[in-house]
């Protein structure tokens, strides 16, 4: 009996095996299994987004990152990424978050740090035009000083680009509705009133996305501490130099103990003794600098003047954004309170033509009344006097 020989694979084929998916289909007794190549698994990469990552000199990348990922890499709440969700219809928020920002304002849905902006990848053209204009601010801004920090200069774009676009919006919006309103003034019809009952849902519509910008912004202004959340540059140069000063402590700790050791070889229940007494005053002497740190940003963060200026510039746009509304639903309101004047002047009109017409008819009845009367005495009076006479000459 032949033996079977073994199969030989090659590295290229091992490789391509790995890359690729086997799955079983089972018929019978015996299960075949079918190799497809390029046919990934069912639930491979599930949840994985595209994000454009934005660096802090200008240079962006399209990156495929899923939402647990990018929770690590930005330390954020599950709940704070539904906000950046596409599927979902979220009013405009901004949260102030221990390492990012969080913004989804209209279109533009992203996750600011210190260190980059994570934004989402789509083809709309608000999204494109916050890439654009942010890398652009960015490569021209190497060479110059600023004294905005990274993420309140991205976040300043999406406020500007967020206004920009509701005011445009509120604009088109006034070219459209001003010619019918006063066509409606001047002749009512069924035509114009429905264009204008469309433009007024399209003004409710429009007042509550702005007023919910309106009011973040008033938010923020009104808390001290989400502004202060916001200064991450500022936070993580204080990490930073915490985690440096912590390094120092242990390595001159180490060297110190080493320094008493070496120096006074005693016996060992002294010299043990003395180096818990360092170990105690080292540890003492790093929580001191802790609490001297945490004082440090706890008071730099009262220092809320520069975002607190800059939320102030756009919250003047937006407002004045929002007049402009409330004054075009007024000029709607005056234009029905017109048309309501002029159609209670018709009614008027109308009852006192009906009332007119009333008394025609009234008048006229009366008339006919009497001519009927009067004709029905003239008949009694014709019968009495000519029946005798008709009769006689027919007798005769």
């Amino acid at each position: 009996m032949a033996q079977r020989e073994s199969p030989s694979f090659s590295p290229e084929s091992i490789n391509s095996l790995n890359s690729s998916r086997y799955y079983g289909n089972g018929f019978g007794s015996n299960n075949t299994w079918i190799w497809v190549p390029g046919l990934k698994k069912r639930g491979h990469n599930l949840g994985s987004r595209s994000w454009i990552v934005i660096d802090p000199k200008g240079n962006s990348k399209i990156v495929e990152l899923d939402k647990f990922t990018v929770m690590r890499r930005c330390s954020l709440p599950s709940r704070d990424l539904r906000l950046l969700d596409p599927l979902f219809i979220n009013p405009s928020s901004i949260l102030g978050r221990e390492k990012a920002i969080v913004v989804s304002l209209e279109q533009i849905r992203c996750i600011i740090t210190a260190d980059e902006v994570i934004l989402k990848n789509s083809l709309d053209g608000s999204v494109l035009q916050y890439k654009s204009e942010l890398c652009k601010r960015l490569e021209t801004s190497k060479d110059q000083y600023d004294d905005l920090p990274f993420e309140f200069r991205a976040l300043e774009l999406a406020l500007e680009l967020t206004c920009m676009s509701l005011d445009a919006q509120v604009k088109e919006l006034e070219l459209e509705i001003y010619p019918v309103l006063d066509e409606l003034a001047s002749s009512i019809s069924t035509l114009n009133l429905e264009r204008v009952r469309r433009f007024k849902g399209h003004l409710l519509a429009l007042t509550q996305r702005v007023q919910k910008v309106c009011d973040e912004i008033e938010h923020l202004m009104d808390d001290d501490g989400d502004m202060a959340e916001m200064y991450l540059t500022e936070k993580k140069e204080r990490r930073d130099n915490l985690t440096n000063s912590d390094s120092c402590d242990q390595i001159n700790t180490s060297e110190d103990v080493k320094v008493v050791s070496m120096s006074a070889p005693v016996s060992p229940v002294g010299s043990s003794s003395g180096i818990s007494r360092l170990q105690r005053a080292f540890s003492t002497i790093s929580s001191s600098k802790h609490g001297s740190f945490l004082s440090s940003s706890s008071s730099g963060g009262e220092n809320i003047d520069q975002l607190e200026m800059l939320l102030e510039a756009y919250f003047v746009v937006i407002d004045n954004t929002l007049n402009k509304l409330l004054s075009l639903k007024e000029y709607i309101e005056d234009t029905e309170d017109l048309i309501n004047i002029n159609l209670g002047n018709v009614q008027n009109q109308l009852i006192q033509f009906e009332l007119l017409l009333t008394a025609a008819t009234f008048v006229a009845t009366v008339f006919a009344v009497v001519t009927a009367v009067f004709g029905l005495i003239d008949l009694k009076v014709i019968l009495g006097y000519d029946l005798p006479h008709t009769v006689a000459s027919l007798l005769q």
